[in-house]
């Protein structure tokens, strides 16, 4: 069956999870994705970065919680109503 992917913060974060979030949706490793945040920060004072972290926090939704957790939930669910 297809999974559809869709971008959320992630739980693994450092501050607000927006670089693991990325990571996760493009299957990479976290830090790669902060790495590449910092140095854009950097090469850009700083204020650009920082204005771009703030806008993706605010964009971009926490995961409701994790898959495990969501079929467990719909399993106890499609149980009680039989």
């Amino acid at each position: 069956m297809f999974k559809e992917k869709k971008l959320y913060r992630s739980t693994n974060k450092m501050i607000g999870g927006v670089c693991a979030g990325i990571a996760e949706y493009l299957e990479i490793d976290p830090t790669i994705v902060r790495v590449v945040y910092a140095l854009l920060s950097l090469f850009t004072a700083g204020f650009g970065g920082t204005i771009v972290y703030i806008v993706l926090l605010l964009i971009i939704p926490q995961r409701p919680f994790p898959d495990y957790q969501y079929n467990e939930y719909e399993e106890n669910r499609n149980n009680n109503n039989q």
